[in-house]
């Protein structure tokens, strides 16, 4: 197991990869999303991700679902003080119920403790940008929340490299909670973004980065190779239209190499890639069986080398 990484300057230990809940009242059921976790636990992993609005796309299901598994995990197990929960706020969750309204906030925050069945969030991230409240709003809305104990530290998600740094500088000027991790997407196939725009922000301000769909939504672990493949999960369709075309398949090739001279998988690969590069804390990634999970445990100690790294670069950029 590689050494713990602090999120952003919070203080905050996590080991260097998170599980994404959003498969927890989606593809997984919550007997097995309870197998799950008492497996990641149970090897060492501490970092758990979800958000309020996980998995209100599914008919049925109105958000809530992911925090509501979480939280009776939480009970039944004891396991609270062994787990990082970090969940997120802003995304729509029925009418009036979006964005980063101080008033809202106050209302998220008190739903997602009592799904979760705890008394703090570890790490409550803003969901969205919301260009229509004023920063200094939403920040001294998270300010009183980190006051009463409630949050312990804060993070952003789907931000522009200019939008954090102007929330940062508002933290600074201020004195207000700064926003200590950005999970952005990227992985082996989507980097442009993050890389350019976002990355220089996080390393000059000593932001950490917990990046999702760290698997390009599963395709990065070699199961989606042919447009038939599709069929194989509840994504996969998406999964095959985006990333199936003459990069995502030299992607693939470079990882089957690498995986291949360590004894490993592709997941694995892709995973401690992104662990080997600069800026990142931890990947998010999510499993639904326990045969995943492992394959997912195993990446962390994973030691790629610089031509590993460099074939990587050269497939992938």
């Amino acid at each position: 197991m590689i050494s713990s990484r602090s999120l952003g300057r919070s203080g905050i230990q996590v080991v260097p990869l998170a599980f994404g809940g959003n498969v927890f009242g989606w593809t997984v059921d919550e007997a097995q999303s309870f197998r799950l976790l008492d497996a990641w636990v149970d090897a060492g992993f501490n970092l758990i991700d979800t958000a309020d609005m996980y998995s209100n796309w599914v008919p049925g299901n109105q958000g809530g679902d992911s925090e509501t598994i979480i939280g009776n995990w939480l009970k039944a197990s004891g396991k609270r003080d062994q787990v990082v929960i970090a969940t997120k706020v802003g995304k729509p969750m029925g009418p009036g119920k979006q964005g980063l309204k101080p008033g809202y906030i106050r209302q998220a925050v008190e739903a997602s403790l009592k799904r979760l069945r705890t008394d703090r969030i570890d790490l409550y991230q803003s969901h969205d940008d919301d260009a229509d409240t004023p920063l200094e709003d939403t920040l001294g809305a998270f300010a009183d929340l980190i006051r009463e104990g409630k949050v312990r530290a804060i993070g952003a998600s789907n931000h522009t490299g200019a939008r954090l740094k102007e929330a940062l500088d508002v933290s600074q000027r201020q004195g207000l909670p700064r926003y200590e991790t950005l999970q952005p997407l990227y992985n082996l196939y989507d980097r442009e973004a993050f890389e350019s725009d976002l990355l220089p922000v996080c390393q000059a301000h000593g932001v950490g980065v917990l990046t999702f769909y760290a698997l390009a939504a599963g395709f990065l672990s070699g199961k989606y190779r042919r447009p038939e493949d599709a069929a194989k999960s509840a994504r996969g369709k998406g999964t095959v239209a985006k990333y199936l075309n003459p990069r995502g398949l030299a992607i693939l090739a470079a990882l089957d190499e690498v995986a291949l001279r360590h004894g490993s998988t592709p997941a694995q690969v892709a995973i401690a890639w992104q662990l080997g590069m600069p800026g990142i804390t931890a990947p998010i990634a999510s499993a639904t069986s326990l045969d995943q999970l492992n394959d997912l445990v195993a990446a962390v100690s994973l030691q790629l080398d610089a031509a590993d790294m460099q074939r990587l670069d050269q497939a992938s950029r």
